[in-house]
């Protein structure tokens, strides 16, 4: 947060004051939330907290602060009235406020920190309506691959670490681990990766938080990594913007609903590209024009917005779209959908914030950035396989005309930093009644609540489709009551309507996580993707994770779970895609023969294409009954 003034003023406010006349406190100290760490080690000493993404607030360098700072009277820091304190304001004056904290792996206070929101436990030491998420260095990743080990540091022995990534990170943790051994740097603790690993993903499992975030990929592929760090992302996870001691990241948001930008074609539905660019041409210059007009409750912030204009540009509906072409989510037509439709997006949002930058001139800092070096966010993968030493297997087949626009961004900049995130767009996706952002349907029946009531849903293609084969009648509504919105098992329901209509936890996680990784190569900054998982397990946990990180992606959202029961239906309906295992096989294959080193061998920018084998039909995952679940409903406050 900016400073001591506005830190009282902001959405999300986390300060607590330790300047308390000690006559008012009297024998409250004992009931105060319990701090994490001591005066040797607080748990949060610099640019590890972000705030409600509508104030944008980073907590910035909190060591050694004056009496307004987060410290308690024993110099440990207070999280605890951050989940109280954020209720004191609503956002827009309706709804509740909400906070999210990120930590780095390296952090001493790293597992007290992945307990938080755990409902055991001392509840001083908790902090129950405070979101909390993992800033993880890829080096960490590597090490849990390798199966090594993992140093734990105070940041006040380390300062440097968190505004470092890549080789340089590398460079530095490896030297203060050696200083640690020597006895040079202490406090300081040394675990197995692997370990770490488990009760990260163990805590997801239990609580849905820490959720799974990348540092390295957020940084070595931004396009402002010449004027600063990406110290964490947003409340939502698709924001991935650099912050400061006199910056604070601003971005503004806008969704394209999809499903109106398809026209029909020779095969069916298919993407207009001439009405998209109009809409995104539109849309990029609306965009452009609130960051002049719009409102700044710190001085940092609006410096930060009109040095760098950064815009959020995401779609919605895409799987209204896949019912609009006939093609389930769970199939690898989708996941190609997902790569043409998302490169169309980044294309001609691109193309309109260079347009724009003819018109009306460029950001600021665009000298010196991946823009005006001729590196886009394609090529920028090329820079990240270089930095992980070979650990990236991403599709990289292109469609458009890239090389042309690569040009014209060389003749006439960019007026936006960033342009493209896809963020959740729960509210207005249900206003306009269409699927939100890039979610596969929840249900085809569902009951969703906000602050004007509950409301029931029923998935209006599904119901067009059994008209047209006659099997819509009052038994239909029953039995869809009856298995909470699954077509699964009910007999008279042909295959192929099942495999369209297929629920989230009825399409394989694999899938949600491959469609993402072709999306999030045309991205300039990340997306907010939820993980469905139906009977999770700590093998499917693994797999699915290391997927994520292996193919590039930056950021991940909530995990939701639900236990399986044994499918009535033999008939796959949502063919599995190759194993996420056998792909980490190949590339730790691949990775021992280039080279005998611990740290692999970087892999040639020429390997692009993936691993992976064609999918075949798989065992169909098991159906879902609902009686687990991780994080709050889709459509809950915390998802706009």
């Amino acid at each position: 947060l900016s400073d001591s003034r506005s830190r009282r003023t902001l959405e999300g406010d986390l300060s607590v004051s330790r300047g308390v006349d000690e006559a008012a406190r009297g024998d409250a100290r004992d009931s105060r939330p319990a701090a994490i760490g001591s005066s040797r080690r607080p748990i949060l000493d610099r640019k590890v907290v972000r705030a409600d993404q509508s104030s944008a607030a980073v907590l910035e360098e909190q060591r050694g602060a004056d009496d307004d700072g987060l410290h308690d009277a024993e110099g440990g820091i207070v999280l605890g009235e951050g989940g109280r304190r954020k209720d004191g304001k609503r956002r827009g004056g309706k709804r509740k406020g909400a906070v999210c904290t990120y930590l780095e792996t390296w952090h001493l206070d790293i597992e007290e920190f992945l307990e938080l929101r755990k409902n055991t436990g001392d509840d001083r030491r908790r902090t129950h309506d405070m979101n909390t998420a993992n800033w993880i260095p890829d080096l960490f990743m590597r090490r849990v691959m390798e199966k090594g080990e993992w140093t734990l540091f105070s940041p006040s022995d380390v300062p440097d670490l968190h505004d470092l990534y890549g080789a340089d990170f590398e460079k530095a943790y490896v030297a203060y681990e050696a200083k640690a051994k020597s006895g040079e740097i202490k406090p300081s603790k040394t675990v197995q990766a692997t370990d770490m690993w488990r009760k990260m993903l163990t805590m997801l499992f239990e609580t849905g938080h820490p959720w799974i975030t990348f540092k390295d990929p957020c940084n070595v592929r931004s396009p402002q990594q010449h004027i600063g760090v990406v110290h964490s992302s947003n409340l939502c996870t698709e924001i991935t913007l650099n912050t400061s001691d006199t910056e604070t990241a601003v971005c503004n948001l806008g969704s394209v609903n999809l499903s109106q930008h398809l026209t029909e074609g020779a095969n069916g539905k298919e993407l207009d590209h001439d009405k998209l660019k109009r809409t995104i041409s539109t849309a990029m210059r609306m965009l452009d024009n609130v960051i002049d007009i719009n409102y700044y409750a710190v001085k940092k912030a609006r410096d930060s917005n009109m040095r760098h204009r950064p815009v959020g540009l995401g779609i919605m509906s895409f799987q209204d779209s896949l019912y609009e072409m006939r093609i389930p989510y769970a199939s690898q037509a989708a996941v190609e959908f997902a790569d043409r439709s998302m490169e169309a997006v980044g294309y001609y949002a691109y193309g309109a914030s260079t347009e724009l930058a003819k018109e009306r001139g460029q950001y600021a800092s665009y000298k010196g950035s991946l823009w005006d070096k001729g590196i886009l966010p394609l090529d920028s993968l090329d820079l990240l396989a270089t930095a992980r030493g070979g650990y990236l297997d991403v599709d990289r087949s292109t469609t458009l005309d890239w090389e042309s626009l690569r040009h014209k961004i060389a003749k006439d900049g960019m007026r936006n930093s960033n342009c493209v995130a896809i963020a959740p767009t729960a509210t207005i996706s249900n206003i306009i009644g269409v699927d939100a952002s890039i979610e596969p349907c929840f249900g085809n029946l569902s009951v969703k609540s906000n602050l004007s009531g509950e409301f029931t849903v029923i998935n209006s293609y599904l119901v067009r489709d059994l008209k047209r084969l006659g099997l819509w009648d009052d038994v239909m509504v029953m039995d869809l009551k009856h298995f909470d919105g699954s077509l699964r098992p009910i007999d008279r329901v042909p295959q192929e309507i099942k495999a369209l209509y297929a629920t989230a936890f009825e399409v394989e996680t694999t899938w949600i996580v491959e469609a993402a990784a072709r999306r999030q190569k045309w991205i300039d900054q990340a997306q907010s993707l939820n993980i469905y998982m139906s009977g999770a397990s700590g093998k499917k946990l693994d797999d699915t994770y290391k997927l994520a990180w292996l193919r590039g992606l930056k950021t991940t959202y909530y995990l939701r779970t639900i236990s399986a029961t044994l499918s009535s239906s033999p008939i796959p309906i949502a063919a599995s895609p190759p194993a996420p295992r056998a792909a980490l096989a190949a590339i730790s294959g691949q990775l021992r023969k280039r080279s005998p080193e611990v740290t692999p061998a970087v892999m040639s920018s020429s390997s692009r294409r993936s691993v992976l084998p064609a999918p075949s039909a798989g065992r169909p995952p098991p159906s879902a009954s609902s009686d687990r679940g991780s994080g709050p409903a889709p459509g809950s406050p915390d998802h706009d």
